[in-house]
């Protein structure tokens, strides 16, 4: 680009000493109206084209250098820019994978204890449930056992007042033929007896 431009100047210095080295004829030259206004005149276009040459000699010595170095350094900040920005893009994605994760573990660890609460829960009622069919289990066993002695008790007593009783009621029916003793005896036998079939 840099040497583009340094043969444009130097073209253009070549034309100005040629325009320069030729007299100006055309200034002594009538203006002519017609058609021929659209074509310039050999004498106008000589010293505009050594004048843009010029210029443009000047422009590519002096803007056109820092006119590229600026837009280079343009584009060199407009990329580092995209590049920070796909930077942050990738950076931004790691997280987001990284929050979901993490989520994703909160909510099994989440899970873990809501199951392991559920499963202590069970164990407690399964322990306060068995603890209170032992007790109630005792209790009845008790309550029989109570029923039970009550039970053999009173037909112990009972017993003995049927057997005084039938020892009198012997002694009367049948006279003073057997002893006390051997009524007892006689009326004891009987009561097993009846208890027995009672049993069955």
């Amino acid at each position: 680009m840099k040497n583009t431009a340094m043969r444009v100047a130097s073209r253009a210095v070549v034309a100005l000493g040629v325009a320069l080295a030729t007299p100006a004829v055309a200034l002594a030259e009538e203006s002519a109206v017609g058609p021929d206004i659209l074509i310039p005149k050999m004498a106008e276009f000589i010293p505009a084209l050594i004048a843009f040459l010029i210029i443009l000699a000047v422009l590519a010595k002096l803007v056109w250098p820092p006119v590229l170095e600026m837009m280079e350094k343009r584009q060199q900040k407009i990329q580092s820019d995209l590049d920070a920005a796909e930077r942050s893009k990738l950076q931004a994605a790691e997280e987001a994978k990284s929050y979901e994760a993490k989520i994703l573990d909160a909510h099994h660890e989440a899970d873990a204890i809501v199951a392991k609460a559920k499963k202590e829960a069970e164990e407690v009622r399964s322990a306060v449930l068995a603890k209170a069919q032992r007790e109630a289990a005792d209790i009845i066993a008790k309550a029989h056992g109570a029923v039970d002695s009550e039970r053999h008790k009173a037909m112990i007593e009972l017993s003995s007042s049927v057997v005084d009783l039938s020892v009198e009621i012997a002694s009367k029916i049948i006279g003073n033929d057997l002893s006390v003793e051997e009524q007892r005896r006689l009326a004891e036998k009987y009561l097993a007896e009846v208890g027995k079939s009672d049993g069955r």
